[in-house]
């Protein structure tokens, strides 16, 4: 389950300060539902794919003793 800042209070900062498991979370809700987004969720996806990219992806290179590879939102 997701424990975090709802897209109502996310909308309202710019992307570049959202978490990794915001963006993380955001994008696999909206790409479940894609084909029903309208313009306005289309380019907020688009936007968060973005942030993605910028950031290099959210996969990291390395596991550590408390982390692995994957960024979990859970």
């Amino acid at each position: 389950m997701y424990i975090g800042r709802d897209l109502t209070a996310l909308q309202m900062i710019p992307k570049q300060q959202w978490k990794d498991s915001e963006l993380a979370f955001f994008h696999h809700a909206l790409q479940q539902v894609t084909p029903y987004l309208n313009v306005e969720g289309q380019t907020m996806h688009r936007e968060i794919v973005e942030e993605i990219e910028a950031r290099g992806s959210l996969q990291r290179n390395e596991a550590t003793y408390t982390n692995g590879t994957r960024v979990f939102y859970e």
